[in-house]
Formats: C-alpha cells, structure tokens, sequence
C-alpha cells in the first residue's frame, strides 16, 4: 500500500518553501494517477510521519513498513524514532537505499568513515558493483478500509507565493525531459554544459531530488553513450556530497573544515545581491534566473556564490539559505555541500579558490546573451546599476 506522509513539522518549519511544495504537490498528483492505472491510488496522511505510518500500518494489518534512506540530521533522526516505534510494534521496517546512486557508507577509506576528498572518491565509486535497477510496480490491490486521503491543495500547503517558471513537477515530466536531453544533450555535455547561453545541462535535478527519477536507473540509461562521462560525474559529485553530509550531518550549519575566516555583515550587498542589482551582469543574471524559474545553470550557481564569499566577504550561511529558499531543487546535502565548495570552508582541494565574475562573463557568455536573457534593462544600459564593489 502506497503511503505518503505530510509532515506537519517540516510544513511548519523553514522546510516549507512555496516552490518545493509546488513541486512536490504536482508530483503526488501524478504519482496517484500513475498508482490508479496499477490497481490502488496513494494514501495521503497529514501529521507526525512516526505516528502516521505506524497508525496505517497497523490499521492495514501490514507486516512491514519500507523507506527510502536519506542523510539528513533530520532524516537521520526521523528513522530512529520510526525504527523504535516499529519495534514496539512488532513491525518489520525495511529500509532501502534510492536516493543515491552508492549508498552513502558503502565507500569509505582506509581509516576513516567517509571520504574527504573527491577524486579518490570518484575513482572507487566508478569501480563499485551497482544494485540492479527494480522494475516499476505493475499491480497493486486496494486494502479495505483504510481511507485513502487528498493531496491538498498548493494554497493548503502555503500562503507563499510560487517563482513563475517553475518546472513542471512528477514523473512524467521528468521521463520527458529525460529523453529530450538523452536525444539532444547528452553527448555533447561535456563540451556545453558550461555554455550558458546554450542551456545545455539535463535539467533534472528536481526530478532526482524528489525521486521522480532514480539516480541509479538515470546512470543506466546514460552509461556507455558518447559523451556521458562529464555528466555520470556529475551524479559522483552528488553521491559525494550526501556521504559527506551522512557523516557530518551539521553540515547546513557548521564550517566542514573551519578556516578561522571573518565574515562581513552587510545587508544592503546582501540584498542587492538577491535581487540581481550588483552591476556584473553574470551575477545578476543568476540571481534573476533563480528567482524567475525557482533553478539556476550550475555556472552561475559556482559564480553567483563566489561573488557573495569572496568579492563581498559575506557568510556562506546567507547564501544557502536563500538558494534553499527558492530552489525547486534544493537538498541539505547538495545546497550545503556546494556553498561550503564554493567558500573554501569544504571540500575544496584549494580553498583560496575565486571565480572572478568578469573573466566568468568572458568565457562562458561571451556575447552576452545568458545576461540579456535575465537581465533586459542591459540591452540600453538604462536603470542598470553601478558595480556594488
């Protein structure tokens, strides 16, 4: 029996962000309808997730209860409190790995419980014997009984307001642009996925986030295709940064690797910076990409970061939280593990790291055409202001 769980304490938390419910709803939607063509739609539940899955469990006379793994400090905790009701229950909980590609765990080095570093990491994850992807469910039967719930409506879940361009949510939407991208983008990824203007990268990490999509079934239907090594590394890098998070789950908050560094306070950079009013058109350009389509292009994402540590001096705790609060996409591990990157307090082999946002420009929008895109009083220079540094 199908379950799902709205959960009243992320609803109500900074967790809530109008984008992501968007999404989420709009892929429940389809889920159900997806569900109903095997035989049984989903159950909708609202409150603790613990109580609620026990609660239907038990209603259902169900032997097991089976999850999806995630490495969260929330979700971490989330899965001992269900384990221990489970077992006060006399209930089975199978717990099952899905939202990576390896298992976070799986990888580890010789002394260590997680790896610190990315390419040693990729070596061994490119070496590593893969579970076998699972069919989809063909059948399922309606258990008596049990009330099976709406999905609320989006005015329901939140009074925010939804960026405009937001991606279409479920699964298939994702299937779509997932054979779009297999047929025009794939196999020269390597070569313009950092084109900005181009628009050359999948696209689907909403999908991935939400498990409207299998990382290890995506790395299947890629795999051995012209071209594809530049994005199956890419999967790596996200693998990478939840085994991170796995083991450090402070990750979010805490510097991974503590620098000693002073931040600046400054509120009208920072806000000019979230509004795309900095006067480097690249940097502008993202900030505006991302608050139009609740997405951003991975280079700018790297440049926009950059100019927010390094050029401004400001923490990257404030730019996390407002890419978490407006990426469709946002995931602790991803969000958290790329800023600290970015800020040279991660992962980064070299730390003093700075993408100058001019030589960015350069390179990867050279005519200029990703900032015009976003940024239209450039086309006569009018109302655009001076650079803020």
């Amino acid at each position: 029996m199908p379950l799902f769980v709205l959960d009243e304490a992320l609803l109500g938390s900074a967790f809530a962000v109008p984008n992501r419910l968007a999404f989420l709803r709009e892929s429940l939607v389809g889920l159900d309808e997806s569900l109903r063509k095997a035989g049984a739609g989903l159950v909708v539940r609202r409150g603790d997730v613990v109580r609620e899955a026990v609660e239907v469990a038990r209603a259902a006379g169900a032997a097991a209860i089976h999850i999806s793994d995630d490495v969260s400090a929330y979700a971490q905790d989330r899965r001992r409190r269900l384990a221990n009701a489970c077992a006060a229950e006399r209930i089975e909980l199978c717990v099952h790995p899905g939202v990576t590609v390896v298992p976070p765990g799986d990888l580890v080095p010789a002394g260590g419980d997680h790896f610190r570093v990315f390419t040693p990491y990729w070596r061994r994850w490119r070496a590593e014997p893969l579970r076998p992807v699972a069919r989809g469910v063909r059948r399922l039967v309606t258990v008596r009984g049990i009330a099976r719930g709406r999905i609320p409506s989006l005015k329901d879940l939140t009074r925010g307001t939804t960026s405009p361009d937001l991606p279409a949510g479920g699964e298939t939407a994702a299937r779509r642009r997932l054979t779009a991208w297999m047929r025009l983008g794939v196999e020269r990824y390597g070569e313009l996925h950092d084109d900005l203007a181009t628009d050359a990268t999948s696209r689907l990490s909403p999908y991935l986030r939400f498990g409207c999509l299998s990382p290890r079934e995506l790395l299947e239907r890629v795999s051995g295709r012209a071209g594809a090594e530049p994005f199956v590394r890419q999967l790596c890098w996200r693998d990478f940064h939840h085994q991170v998070t796995a083991a450090n789950p402070d990750m979010p908050r805490a510097d991974y690797r503590p620098r000693r560094r002073r931040w600046r306070t400054d509120d009208d950079a920072l806000a000019a910076w979230k509004e795309g009013r900095t006067g480097y058109p690249l940097v502008d350009a993202g900030m505006r990409q991302l608050a139009r389509e609740g997405w951003m292009h991975n280079r700018a994402r790297l440049v926009t970061a950059s100019f927010l540590t390094r050029n401004l001096g400001i923490d990257w705790r404030a730019g996390a939280r407002h890419f978490w609060d407006l990426l469709v996409d946002g995931e602790i591990a991803n969000n958290s593990g790329n800023w600290q990157w970015v800020a040279g307090t991660g992962n980064d082999t070299r730390p003093n790291r700075v993408l100058n946002p001019i030589r960015q420009q350069r390179r990867f929008d050279p005519t200029g055409e990703y900032a015009r895109r976003y940024v239209p009083e450039l086309a006569d220079g009018s109302g655009y202001p001076d650079p803020i540094v």
